[in-house]
């Protein structure tokens, strides 16, 4: 989807930062650290979701050459709807990690002042600051990736390219359906 893909991808990942900020700001991200039954609710789902997309990448990438071909092609309608679909997954994808919450309300405490008047205030700002440094990250790279997209490799490595990222999905999907929490 080339740029309009990784600005899609890079928006959904911040939805998802706001998300976890807000969460640590009002406090739930501290029941997730504070309540086992939280913490496992929501690794399920999210390994769940994982699991979801990994299966879909595998099924993709057994597809046969031809069918997978004319999936890569037209643009126009279907890449509005498949922009959608890549800020949902992205969305999903960070929003329902409960290792992001838990990083969000390890890290932003430790740069707030006890003395600070309005911490919740100060929670958003540290949030909204690294919610734009992420994206602004996530955007350079996008723009730089891009030129990639001329390069047109063959059925067979976009399959292999497919088949390792459902993978990846499935060890990310083990992974943290394993994880402890910490």
């Amino acid at each position: 989807q080339g740029v309009p893909g990784g600005l899609a991808a890079a928006l959904g990942i911040a939805a998802g930062c706001v998300v976890h900020s807000l969460a640590a700001t009002f406090g739930l991200a501290a029941l997730l650290a504070a309540s086992a039954a939280a913490f496992t609710a929501l690794k399920w789902v999210g390994a769940a979701y994982l699991a979801w997309l990994s299966l879909g990448m595998l099924r993709d990438a057994a597809k046969k050459p031809a069918a997978a071909a004319a999936v890569a092609v037209a643009p126009t309608v279907a890449q509005a709807t498949s922009l959608g679909r890549t800020f949902r997954q992205a969305l999903l994808t960070n929003a329902l990690n409960p290792k992001v919450a838990i990083f969000f309300l390890a890290l932003l405490p430790q740069f707030i002042d006890a003395a600070a008047p309005n911490k919740a205030a100060a929670f958003l700002f540290l949030g909204a600051w690294f919610i734009a440094q992420s994206f602004g990250f996530l955007t350079v790279f996008a723009l730089l990736v891009a030129p990639l997209r001329r390069w047109r490799p063959s059925g067979a490595w976009r399959r292999s390219l497919q088949a390792a990222g459902g993978l990846l999905f499935a060890g990310l999907a083990a992974r943290l359906a394993l994880a402890e929490r910490t």
